[in-house]
């Protein structure tokens, strides 16, 4: 691959990480809720999520999404579950948010946040979105297009689009932070997690109505 078509890649990669979805949310939840860098956890769990999505990819699992129907369906099952399941559980945190967000680390705890638990997040994040797949079947190959360098530029690829989506929750994360300032309130905070609760729920009922190649 040469630098004018890697380039290429970063841009579409820029693109697709800092337009908002699932990952978004969940770095911008997460920054309000636990601060910037606990939210970054969350946000190198997401980035490896990815790269197992990569790899998943390229043994064959993106293929088998693109031309069976029940495989497809069953993941965007699980995906669409996992984010309504997050979606209530962000909507029942409530007024715990509010010493969380005055950064009291002990309460982050109580509410399932901590480090392990942001990390781990992330990572089914990635792995329960069947769009993410299906978009790494769909690019891969066209910036993959000389058979005896196809591991290394599979390598260099999966790489660049965890960095470009570590970046751009970065850039939402910092965002959030400068905001977090005017939602201290218990009320203010309240409000935010039970909206990004209803965004999760939202997310998850609108990707089992989203059609794959398939359907």
């Amino acid at each position: 691959m040469d630098v004018t078509a890697w380039l290429g890649f970063v841009s579409v990669a820029l693109f697709v990480t800092f337009t908002p979805g699932p990952a978004v949310l969940m770095a911008i939840s997460n920054s309000l809720s636990v601060g910037p860098r606990r939210a970054m956890v969350g946000s190198l769990g997401n980035a490896i999520g990815l790269l197992a999505v990569s790899a998943a990819t390229t043994a064959g699992l993106g293929v088998l999404l693109s031309t069976s129907a029940k495989a497809f369906l069953v993941v965007k099952l699980l995906g669409a579950c996992y984010l309504v399941w997050l979606g209530i559980k962000q909507w029942r945190q409530g007024e715990r948010m509010a010493s969380i967000a005055d950064g009291d680390a002990a309460a982050a705890e109580t509410a399932g946040l901590s480090r392990r638990a942001l990390f781990l997040r992330g990572i089914l994040v990635a792995l329960t979105n069947p769009k993410a797949i299906l978009f790494f079947t769909a690019l891969f190959p066209q910036f993959m297009n000389h058979p005896e360098t196809a591991m290394r530029d599979f390598v260099v690829l999966t790489v660049t689009f965890s960095l470009c989506a570590v970046l751009a929750h970065g850039f939402y994360v910092v965002l959030a932070r400068a905001l977090r300032r005017g939602l201290a309130s218990p009320r203010r905070v309240k409000v935010m997690n039970r909206s990004f609760g209803a965004c999760f729920v939202a997310l998850g009922v609108s990707l089992l109505g989203w059609r794959g190649r398939t359907q």
